[in-house]
């Protein structure tokens, strides 16, 4: 696990890449690194998932 200036570090790059609307398959970080985590964390505070909207049945 990184120290906690590489996680804000991660998840501040995270943040950025999502406001300039980058993909999220940009991450620098591998799949099994806790850095990737938060830099995910930072992409989805830029990028909220949108509510689904409801069906009617």
């Amino acid at each position: 696990m990184g120290t906690r200036e590489d996680i804000v570090k991660a998840v501040t790059a995270g943040r950025k890449a999502g406001e300039r609307g980058d993909p999220p398959t940009v991450c620098p970080y591998p799949r099994s690194s806790a850095l990737r985590t938060a830099w995910i964390r930072g992409y989805a505070e830029a990028n909220p998932v949108s509510s689904q909207p409801e069906t009617t049945s």
